[in-house]
């Protein structure tokens, strides 16, 4: 059974990887993060932190990251009008089409609905020069019928867009607790694994026409019997599971996801993000697409610039260099079982083009 996916579509997914199809993604569409950072440094309320200082910020880690990067990830607001000039000829482009934040839903209002940036559209991310539109959606598999339908039509909306202009549609999915009190309890630490298998098996399904998923680690390491004494940061936590265990809900996830697809980051630091990338690659991941494990050491240093652009083409270079080696062992996209599993892939409309397996 062959997979059909248009010439266009094709091109641009050839675009956002490195030449032996594996994505070495960076990510600098952060905004109520990268908001509130800055005002930890600069010493005071995140809402006082100007339009300026934020694009200034998000330019100056384009100019020296992106240059390691298979493809640069940047939202509409802050990043594009202020980086498009440093964004290297050879990087190809995502354009983010959600708002910062979500809305509350849900009868405890703890249930949450992505928004999209008022105004924005896939047909305007092509007219800026995207080779993809990335979508983050906050999406839990035991949320009311109201929510999940909610998410589940607003990314069918985005992929038919992406299809009508032949441009690659990459879904980020973010889970979050619900009965837990927090991200970082043992509680959801047990959770997470099932959680993250079920949203990659739900998106995966053709009618939401996506191409890439962004997916969050299937586990916490520092919940790990390895890992969760003090070793990635100053808490000690009872251990969950162990980390062959966490290879194997890798595993199960490659096998939820029958798309390809990339490891996020969620601003763990850098350490604990190679271990991940490690083990997403042995599992079938086909790369990365990571922003704050990579640079947030950076904001630290604002807002004396020169301080902030030597940490960035000293220990933000070096950083993005151990995860492209890392991401070596990923799988090609071209390989994906998607893909590779068929005799072919059929362009739409016109005679198959063939690969071989190398």
């Amino acid at each position: 059974m062959a997979v059909e996916i248009s010439a266009g579509k094709l091109r641009n997914l050839a675009c956002l990887a490195d030449t032996n199809g594996r994505f070495k993604m960076l990510a600098v569409d952060q905004r109520g993060s990268l908001q509130r950072a800055l005002a930890r440094s600069l010493g005071k309320d995140p809402q006082a932190v100007a339009y300026e200082e934020l694009a200034q910020t998000k330019a100056t880690i384009t100019r020296v990251l992106a240059p390691h990067a298979s493809a640069l990830l940047t939202d509409p607001i802050f990043g594009y009008p202020e980086s498009v000039r440093d964004i290297p000829r050879e990087v190809a482009l995502l354009l983010a089409y959600e708002a910062t934040g979500y809305d509350k839903a849900g009868l405890t209002g703890r249930e949450r609905r992505t928004r999209l940036i008022d105004g924005w559209s896939v047909d305007k991310a092509c007219r800026a020069g995207a080779n993809a539109v990335k979508l983050l959606l906050f999406y839990h598999p035991d949320a009311s019928d109201e929510t999940r339908a909610y998410q589940q039509d607003l990314v069918r909306r985005v992929g038919e867009e992406c299809v009508a202009l032949d441009r690659p549609f990459l879904l980020e999915l973010v889970t979050y607790p619900l009965a837990e009190t927090g991200n970082d309890t043992p509680e959801f630490a047990r959770h997470k694994p099932d959680l993250v298998q079920r949203s990659a098996a739900e998106f995966s399904k053709p009618e939401y026409q996506v191409d890439i998923l962004k997916l969050e680690f299937p586990g916490d390491l520092k919940y790990t019997h390895e890992y969760c004494h003090k070793v990635f940061d100053d808490r000690e936590r009872a251990p969950q599971y162990t980390l062959e265990q966490v290879a194997g809900y890798c595993q199960r996830l490659d096998e939820a996801a029958q798309l390809p697809w990339v490891l996020l980051s969620a601003g763990v630091g850098i350490r604990e993000f190679l271990l991940q990338l490690e083990l997403a690659a042995e599992a079938g991941a086909s790369g990365f697409l990571c922003g704050r494990a990579i640079w947030q050491d950076a904001i630290r240093h604002y807002p004396d610039q020169a301080a902030m652009e030597r940490f960035l083409a000293e220990e933000g270079a070096w950083n993005f260099l151990r995860c492209n080696a890392a991401a070596e062992r990923a799988l090609p996209w071209q390989l994906h079982k998607r893909f590779c599993g068929h005799a072919n892939m059929a362009l739409a409309g016109r005679s198959p083009l063939w690969y071989r397996d190398y």
